[in-house]
């Protein structure tokens, strides 16, 4: 027994040694990534749980599956915004990618919309955003947008743009809540499937009004932008328009088209709004980090 415990207690201090001396160093690999995000703003096309977007080359866990159409807009405290539009970390460098119908079925979730490559830069933001009627080939049909989201920094403003997703021109206000509407759009005759100019102005609760090109009605309530949060010594900043540095997009989805595969509800009925960050304020150190 006595020898037992004595082969026991050598191969403990063994084990001991190898452990506080290894022998390799095994180095991890610092991999470039990006943001992407991707907008399924096609209104008359889809499957049974809308688009896949995937890379094909490498295997990812940042696939954006199941994107229904409009990514589903949620309004929370007054603001409208797609809870599925979030940017996720994508390696860099040549990328291949398709994007799918995504159902159950596999005859339909093996069709492919789109299948392409991209380059991506590391350290960046991208928007992919899928635009246009499936079921038409002339100036309306379907296309793919890659939006590099390199946003000049505001400074102590905030930067606005709209993004016209349907097939007319649009006419577009941001304003102080509580305030009027400017008599003068500050974005005119934006076109369709087109990307405004940024606006720069100064921070705060902001809401859109949207009309079609000339003016008339608006084409929804005017909404509320993303507000946003101030970053602290320990938590970065939630971009919004009271958030000086932050980039803010307002993006005008066309109704669902009648019989398509598209949503057919009645909140799909009309035009509707959505909001997303497309620029974060530079992180603070003060007082620490």
């Amino acid at each position: 027994m006595r020898r037992l415990v004595q082969l026991s207690m050598l191969c403990f201090v063994a084990g001991v040694v190898g452990a506080c001396s290894p022998d390799e160093v095994i180095t991890t690999e610092d991999i470039p990534t990006a943001g992407v995000r991707f907008i399924n703003a096609v209104p008359d096309t889809g499957a049974a749980f809308g688009l896949d977007f995937r890379w094909v080359d490498l295997p990812e866990s940042n696939s954006h599956f199941r994107i229904a159409f409009r990514n589903n807009v949620v309004t929370t405290s007054g603001v409208p915004a797609s809870t599925q539009i979030q940017y996720k970390n994508t390696r860099a460098g040549q990328r291949h990618f398709r994007i799918f119908l995504d159902d159950t079925l596999q005859n339909v979730a093996q069709t492919v919309l789109k299948d392409s490559t991209v380059s991506i830069e590391a350290g960046k933001l991208y928007t992919f955003l899928l635009w246009g009627n499936a079921r038409s080939s002339g100036a309306e049909g379907m296309r793919l947008t890659v939006i590099d989201e390199s946003v000049a920094d505001p400074g102590a403003n905030v930067a606005l743009r709209v993004i016209n997703a349907t097939g007319g021109a649009i006419d577009a206000s941001h304003y102080v809540q509580d305030e009027a509407v400017p008599a003068t759009p500050v974005w005119s005759n934006i076109g369709p499937y087109s990307i405004s100019t940024y606006v720069t102005a100064p921070p705060g609760r902001k809401r859109f009004n949207v009309t079609a090109a000339g003016g008339g009605a608006a084409l929804f309530t005017d909404a509320l932008a993303l507000i946003g949060t101030p970053a602290t010594v320990d938590i970065e900043a939630i971009p919004g328009t009271t958030v000086a540095g932050s980039a803010v997009t307002a993006i005008v989805f066309p109704p669902s088209v009648a019989g398509s595969a598209a949503p057919q509800s009645a909140a799909f009925a009309n035009p509707a709004i959505s909001f997303m960050w497309d620029r974060r304020p530079a992180r603070t150190c003060s007082p620490v980090c």
